[in-house]
């Protein structure tokens, strides 16, 4: 199921601007993090170097008082330079459910490729995160390209050895 334009128009009437995060949106970044209970939690000092190094590859969305309400953090692929890996993707709970997340990736990848060119997007999702399947899935059929899925991580290589899996999403290649 896709969002649908209405749901666009609506999460771009929650908030102000859509941006690359500062460093002081760091602490903000954590709490929407933490407050999600479905990502795993990095650091605080994490989220502060995400906002400062990663800035160009990840997206805030703003509210009324200039506070994120939403995130998504990406990098590059050091191996391939015109591949954006979302890291993470979180909506302040008071703003979920109105397409916010889907209107930050769409952002956030056209400002990509706009910079230095996109050929693929991956992610990481666990077989439980519906939410997460549902944004990638939707983002693919909006841009019209491809998605591939398949195992990257077996979950006992994690040392807690309860770990689900980590399904690598690849979607694209975008046209250049």
């Amino acid at each position: 199921m896709t969002a649908a334009p209405a749901d666009f128009a609506r999460a771009r009437s929650e908030f102000l601007s859509i941006d690359a995060p500062r460093v002081e949106d760091g602490a903000a970044i954590w709490r929407i993090a933490r407050d999600s209970q479905v990502l795993d939690l990095n650091s605080s000092y994490s989220y502060l170097l995400w906002c400062r190094d990663f800035a160009a590859t990840s997206a805030v969305a703003r509210g009324e008082n200039g506070e994120p309400i939403a995130f998504v953090t990406g990098y590059l692929r050091p191996d391939r330079p015109q591949t954006l890996v979302v890291w993470q993707v979180a909506v302040d709970q008071a703003h979920r459910g109105k397409g916010l997340a889907a209107t930050l990736l769409d952002a956030l990848t056209a400002r990509v490729a706009a910079g230095q060119g996109l050929s693929s997007v991956e992610t990481t999702i666990t077989p439980d995160n519906t939410a997460s399947d549902r944004l990638f899935t939707s983002y693919a059929q909006r841009h019209d390209v491809a998605l591939e899925q398949e195992v990257l991580f077996e979950g006992e290589l994690f040392p807690e050895g309860t770990h689900l899996p980590e399904v690598l999403y690849r979607i694209g290649p975008f046209a250049t």
